[in-house]
Formats: C-alpha cells, structure tokens, sequence
C-alpha cells in the first residue's frame, strides 16, 4: 500500500472548477517530494465555505488504484 500525506489550500472559488467538472484531477505535492494526481472527486468530502484546506493523506494500492483521502488532524 502507497501513502502520501500533503498539504492543501484550495480556495471555495479556485473549487468550483472541480465541482463544474472542468478539472478532472487534483494535483499536490507530498512531504516527500513526489508529485500526487488523484480523481478531484475525492475532494467533495472535504469541501467547506472556504474551500479546502488541511493536511491530508492518499492512500492506494501498489497498482495505485483504488485511492482514498482522509484530511489529518482536526
């Protein structure tokens, strides 16, 4: 199993071309270095008046299929 933990701030505006579905994937970069792209549906789960914002982890298989968020901490 594959871990990425890394940081986002997405503002509410900057969010809505994801709900829109103009952007089909999220991009970040993880505390170690590497580049992560995951499905930007995963983001709805997270998704507040002001946006997006928090710490959080990708989680997928060593195919890296089948991803999961969660955000860390409060």
């Amino acid at each position: 199993m594959k871990r990425f933990e890394f940081h986002l701030d997405i503002s509410a505006e900057r969010y809505l071309d994801y709900y829109r579905g103009n952007v089909q994937q999220a991009i970040g970069r993880s505390t170690g270095g590497e580049t992560v792209q995951f499905p930007a549906s995963l983001l709805k789960a997270f998704i507040t008046p002001s946006g997006i914002h928090g710490d959080f982890v990708l989680t997928c298989d060593d195919q890296h299929r089948g991803a999961r968020l969660q955000r860390l901490g409060p």
